[in-house]
């Protein structure tokens, strides 16, 4: 199955050049993604951890994909089956709303909460049953697995990690006081964001950039190893960061 970013007339142009040198190969388990990073987060969250997700960039990053050079060889290493699965951890997160309801949701990148009018948030922060600060005043907080630590994360100053690290950074958004330093914490650990005074300063959480609404209270985990991501064999994780990430 090949899926691609309609609104990229890259990805279009690429997935004809794909389907004709295929010749009709096809694997049920494998979804072939066409496009860059956020098309690649939106897939997978439309069609679940069922499969496994071989992507192919067609966008300006491509963190989360295989570099393409040429088409021909692609299909080829397709065609052979050459290609090596990576499993990695989901983030869970529940989301606790105004109402006192609450919602699970998962995130292959990052779930970060923001301040959801023109004040700053205010954020109460708890790792394991340790208070880390009372009341963080802040723009925002993100929290985020090693394999999107490249994305919001290292844009809000946290530490890019190589993706295959079963941890979990935490790094403020414009922190204003305290000053509060991002930080990496390893499976198992529980982290709790509390939004205070949320009639006046509300804040709504966000999930790989899907709006998830306005919340008080927030516990992230790291999930097990469920998401498996095909990469060619030219691909290598350490030579992606430094290239894509460490120097651009």
């Amino acid at each position: 199955m090949i899926v691609h970013d309609a609104r990229n007339p890259i990805a279009a142009t690429h997935r004809a050049k794909l389907e004709d040198q295929l010749n009709g190969f096809d694997d049920p388990e494998l979804i072939l993604v066409i496009g860059g990073d956020g098309f690649m987060l939106q897939t997978i969250h439309e069609l679940g951890m069922e499969h496994t997700y071989l992507g192919l960039n067609a966008g300006r990053v491509g963190f989360l994909l295989n570099d393409v050079q040429d088409w021909a060889a692609v299909a080829g290493h397709i065609r052979s089956r050459a290609w090596s699965v990576t499993e990695f951890p989901i983030l869970r997160a529940t989301c606790t709303f105004e109402n006192g309801e609450s919602t699970q949701v998962s995130a292959v990148n990052d779930v970060y909460l923001e301040r959801a009018s023109g004040q700053t948030a205010r954020l109460g922060l708890t790792v394991d049953g340790s208070r880390v600060v009372d009341t963080l005043v802040a723009d925002g907080i993100v929290v985020s697995t090693a394999l999107g630590s490249t994305a919001y994360n290292f844009s809000a100053g946290g530490p890019p990690c190589h993706p295959i690290l079963d941890i979990l950074t935490v790094t403020p958004i414009c922190p204003h006081l305290p000053r509060l330093s991002p930080f990496a914490l390893p499976a198992g650990t529980q982290i709790e964001v509390a939004a205070q005074n949320t009639r006046f300063r509300p804040v709504r959480a966000v999930a790989d950039g899907r709006q998830i609404g306005e919340v008080t209270h927030v516990v992230l985990e790291l999930g097990p190893r469920e998401l498996k991501m095909a990469h060619l064999p030219e691909h290598n994780f350490t030579a992606q960061m430094v290239q894509k990430i460490l120097h651009p």
